[in-house]
């Protein structure tokens, strides 16, 4: 990979990981107390949909710094290597709980009696956007577990052209 693509990769998932801090610390503290200012049955639900979005934001994160890092192997030519698969197990891992915990977000907003300010849309818009992202997240972990195993097919040639050369 040109090494001026992997420093614009580089600054991209820095980037994201600082907008991910100032979402974590600024963004959602904010907006949830705006939330509840706006509309005080909601009180009791602030702390606890903040800690999760907090925690979502941070598996993005864990998985920015898996991508960094593997931009670092593809640098030095050592992709196909099996230090690998740690990076991407991590990324997959992220990814499962970034999943898990809005399927949970997901479940909570189907069964649980939340008071609306208006006549329900924004539950129900709230759950379709956690069940749409529950699902988005099931299909990106199958994806990056299918891209394992292509990452380990491709080392295990690698290695098998490497022993013939």
């Amino acid at each position: 990979m040109h090494l001026y693509f992997t420093i614009i990769l580089r600054a991209g998932v820095a980037f994201a990981v600082l907008m991910g801090l100032f979402g974590q610390f600024v963004v959602i503290p904010g907006t949830a107390a705006g939330e509840v200012e706006r509309f005080p049955p909601y009180a009791p639900l602030e702390v606890p949909y903040v800690t999760l979005a907090v925690i979502g934001v941070a598996c993005v994160q864990v998985a920015l710094i898996a991508v960094w890092q593997l931009l670092g192997m593809v640098g030095r030519d050592a992709i196909f290597t099996s230090r690998a698969f740690l990076w991407v197990d991590v990324i997959i891992g992220a990814t499962v709980v970034a999943t898990l915990l809005t399927g949970g977000v997901t479940v909570h907003l189907f069964f649980a009696d939340i008071p609306s300010p208006a006549d329900g849309m924004d539950l129900l818009s709230a759950f379709l956007a956690a069940a749409m992202t529950t699902g988005g997240g099931v299909a990106l972990t199958m994806l990056l577990v299918l891209m394992r195993g292509l990452l380990r097919k491709a080392t295990d040639l690698q290695t098998e052209i490497s022993e013939v050369v």
